[in-house]
């Protein structure tokens, strides 16, 4: 355990007030979900604020913004990390630091229960006491309507109303959680200023794909609506109304808070509350029926467990019973107004569903490829141009490629040909029969990656994996289109049987029967491996045959040495998972074991990191020294994208968060 900070009447003289003179530092933990992408924004505007640090445990984009504005670091706060390498590292981090604003929160896997408590409440008190003894005295952290006990009445509450949160509903129950340990906090540290932020329901197009995604799941057909509207919309007979504020008036709520410096708790919510008729209107044509609340339940009970939906019946119950909140002390004492009202909050989220909009941050990323961002170690930038004309075309480093649905805006620019005869001497049916055996690999290779980045959440190696299984992802989508451009067979019959026979390996047992077995991390890791240095060939080949085919070799010469970097990352997991599947004594799920002196592995690495464990006894290779605090990442990288990724893509997986 580490020593816990001093108290705030011992160390004023570490505080680091800022003067009225000087912007405020902040740093916002969970910077790359819903309520943090927008909040990152706010702070962009804000003539107070000053430096700003970035916390999340998967990197997003940091060429593109509102990413790009600010400083980052990689930190796990409690999936996979010990308590002790958690606070040394997010001490590092706020160092300096005016405000820190909490906001990660894991919401899956449901069924995950200690890994969601533990992150979500043990994760608070985490960053709390690192916030301490670094000196900081204003933490605000992000709490939620779902804390408060439920209400059957329309009336709205203020922030005296009764909390404790909604009992089958384990968010509400994490979130009355947090509060307690808000609570704890407060009472030994007086003179730290703490802000709590209770919003409703937050919507935004930039969260619209990872809140179907991650709440309704990909069987539900919102894209639909964009073609047709039901003749009725079924809402439960209980159904008293919904809350809801956009995540811009959320942002700005957080940032009045920061400048202020106010204490307390303060509900963020837009003025309308949206009963059965204003949902009608704005999903269908203004018509709905009631259904008896525990036949709507019933239903949503039978989805959750078929895997129809993701979220279970806890959360139909927090919206049936959760108050009305009273915004007024967040008007009064922040100076604060929503812009938005819920009905267009809501308007806009399913306009954003529809059309799969998204953000450059793996929990916001876009349903469909077409619209993500990869880095390119170039500085080239995409944005849904044709892959073939973005690779064949020599532009400026920095220049973004025009997009292939709309005419140039250059008026010089031409759309360019694939005539045939543009390489002589070129077997086309087989060369095409060699793209498509490696789009076959690259399905396989993208879909298990997506089940891997899920299936070992709890792991130190899951945020690399993570990242990893996005750029699969996209370069999946990229051969794509680059087959398309070329006119050549893509034999969809081989990628669907690729596609199945992926899901059919899952099969496999691994010696356990219920629960997951180390031995298929590590197997899988081997596999995908080998596949990665495979990829690396394809690469060469396209260079190589690059000027026949009148494409640019610059861009296969930089996926070769991305492949190379993919196999680095794999290899690292490698060497944790071959460190502890086959021991007794050492943890590959859950939280990272400390090795004690004397034990085989004491002393080679720092528990916690992203980086792979020791070896174990009788192996020469060691895992790469661990960084001694954590990994930031500044605004001078030269990785943007390469070209155009796709119009294909696999159902998310990864958990929903702000973490």
């Amino acid at each position: 355990m580490p020593e816990q900070p001093q108290s705030m009447n011992d160390s004023a003289a570490t505080s680091h007030q800022a003067s009225p003179s000087e912007p405020l530092r902040v740093a916002v933990v969970g910077a790359t979900g819903n309520a943090g992408t927008a909040l990152l924004r706010a702070l962009a505007e804000a003539p107070e604020i000053g430096p700003v640090l970035g916390i999340a445990r998967r990197m997003p984009d940091v060429t593109a913004e509102p990413y790009a504005s600010c400083e980052w670091a990689a930190i796990d706060i409690g999936a996979a990390s010990t308590e002790a390498a958690a606070m040394a590292e997010l001490e590092t981090a706020f160092a300096g630091v005016d405000t820190v604003v909490h906001l990660a929160w894991l919401i899956q896997p449901v069924a995950e229960r200690e890994l969601l408590r533990r992150v979500n409440v043990e994760g608070t008190r985490r960053v709390l006491l690192a916030a301490a003894s670094a000196g900081v005295n204003h933490v605000v952290v992000g709490s939620s309507v779902g804390v408060y006990a439920a209400d059957p009445s329309r009336a709205l509450r203020d922030e005296h109303w009764e909390v404790g949160g909604i009992e089958s509903s384990q968010y509400s129950v994490d979130k009355a959680a947090q509060e307690e340990v808000l609570n704890a906090f407060e009472a030994e540290f007086p003179d730290i200023t703490v802000t709590r932020i209770r919003p409703a329901l937050t919507f935004q197009a930039a969260a619209a794909s990872s809140i179907q995604r991650y709440f309704l799941g990909s069987a539900v057909p919102v894209q639909a609506l964009g073609r047709a509207q039901p003749p009725a919309l079924p809402v439960p007979k209980g159904l008293r109304g919904v809350q809801a504020v956009h995540a811009d008036d959320a942002a700005s709520a957080y940032v009045a808070a920061i400048v202020r410096r106010a204490p307390g708790a303060f509900n963020v919510c837009a003025d309308d509350v949206l009963g059965a008729q204003q949902l009608a209107d704005i999903i269908d044509h203004g018509r709905f029926f009631e259904l008896p609340t525990p036949v709507v339940r019933g239903f949503v009970v039978a989805a959750h467990r078929a895997g129809i939906v993701s979220v279970d019946a806890g959360w139909f119950d927090l919206a049936l019973g959760a108050p009305h909140m009273d915004n007024t002390r967040a008007k009064r004492e922040l100076d604060w107004q929503p812009k938005h009202s819920a009905a267009d909050a809501l308007r806009e989220l399913l306009q954003g569903m529809i059309e799969g909009e998204g953000a450059a941050s793996l929990p916001l990323r876009p349903r469909d490829v077409d619209d993500a961002r990869l880095a390119s170690i170039d500085g080239r930038t995409g944005d849904g141009a044709d892959a073939a004309h973005a690779a064949g075309d020599a532009h400026a480093a920095g220049d973004s490629a025009p997009n292939a649905e709309a005419p140039a805006e250059d008026p010089g620019a031409t759309q360019q040909e694939w005539p045939r005869d543009a390489a002589e001497g070129l077997d086309w049916e087989l060369f095409g029969l060699y793209l498509s055996d490696h789009l076959t690999g690259a399905t396989a290779g993208s879909e298990r990656m997506e089940r891997m980045s899920a299936a070992y959440v709890d792991t130190p190696v899951y945020a690399a994996l993570s990242e990893l299984a996005e750029e699969l992802r996209l370069e999946r989508a990229f051969l794509i289109h680059l087959i398309d451009d070329l006119e050549v067979r893509r034999r969809f019959y081989r990628q669907a049987a690729s596609w199945v026979g992926e899901r059919v390996g899952r099969l496999k047992l691994n010696g356990r029967t219920f629960t997951r077995s180390p031995l298929s991390l590590l197997l899988e890791l081997e596999l995908l491996r080998s596949a990665v240095i495979g990829k690396l060939g394809l690469w060469q080949v396209l260079s190589e045959h690059a000027a026949d085919l009148e494409l640019d070799p610059a861009v296969f010469d930089e996926l070769g040495e991305r492949a190379l970097a993919q196999a680095e990352v794999l290899s690292e997991a490698h060497a944790f998972a071959r460190s502890r599947a086959f021991r007794e004594d050492r943890e590959l799920f859950g939280v990272a074991d400390e090795p004690q002196p004397g034990q085989p592995g004491a002393g080679q690495s720092e528990p916690g990191q992203s980086e792979p464990g020791d070896p174990g006894p009788g192996q020469t290779e060691r895992a790469p020294e661990p960084t001694t605090g954590p990994t930031v990442v500044g605004h001078d990288h030269d990785d943007e994208l390469a070209d155009e990724w796709g119009k294909e893509s696999f159902p998310g997986s990864d958990p929903p968060s702000n973490y």
